[in-house]
């Protein structure tokens, strides 16, 4: 298929609490309006890997930092490879939307263990490839835990406020590091409603 049939790669990114699944069926079901065919997926994938840090996250076992890093590059390779995976749809003129790249790994796990190591696992492997787009949500890490809480009664792995401080600065600090590799746009969302984020989202896509 010529590259300008190609499906667009969209990744959504964004602390815990973001707004990330509300902002990507918006933007879903704005596509399929202009007509376009889209896939939305997630990461952890629904693989046995994906099984394996969803267990993790959600505190039913054990991970070193490092293993996690790990498990999610192993996830990330087969989320791209697999016979109905990124690199399949996008071949099909399918437009993917993913929640969560490996700009998570890096701020996340990158904040937890060698960044270097993580960053190079993700950035230098031939089989994860670059989006098209990130688009990272910005939201303070006081109002995410606002979000977050509201008919909740646990928490995962990541949902303390100075972990979610830490992990939002380490965003930006990722942002800077591939500025001129990676095409990557960051929304504040404060004080804004769904609908005026949605559309700051429809802004940068187009």
């Amino acid at each position: 298929m010529s590259e300008n049939k190609r499906g667009r790669f969209i990744v959504i990114e964004g602390i815990d609490g973001a707004g990330k699944t509300t902002q990507i069926e918006i933007l879903a079901q704005k596509l399929r309006e202009e007509g376009r065919t889209v896939h939305v997926t997630a990461e952890p994938t629904a693989s046995v890997s994906g099984g394996l840090l969803r267990d993790a996250l959600g505190g039913i076992s054990d991970r070193t930092a490092c293993e996690m890093a790990a498990l999610f590059v192993l996830d990330r390779i087969f989320h791209n490879v697999n016979p109905n995976g990124i690199n399949a749809m996008l071949e099909k003129g399918i437009d993917v939307i993913c929640d969560r790249y490996y700009y998570s790994s890096l701020a996340y796990q990158g904040s937890q263990t060698d960044f270097e190591w993580v960053k190079d696992m993700n950035l230098n492997c031939p089989e994860i490839r670059v989006p098209d787009i990130c688009i990272f949500l910005d939201l303070s890490p006081e109002e995410s835990l606002k979000r977050i809480s509201k008919g909740r009664t646990t928490t995962e792995l990541y949902e303390k406020l100075d972990t979610l401080q830490s992990v939002r600065n380490r965003f930006f600090d990722v942002f800077e590091l591939l500025k001129e590799r990676d095409n990557i746009k960051v929304i504040d969302t404060t004080g804004c409603t769904i609908e005026e984020v949605a559309e700051k989202i429809s802004l940068e896509i187009k």
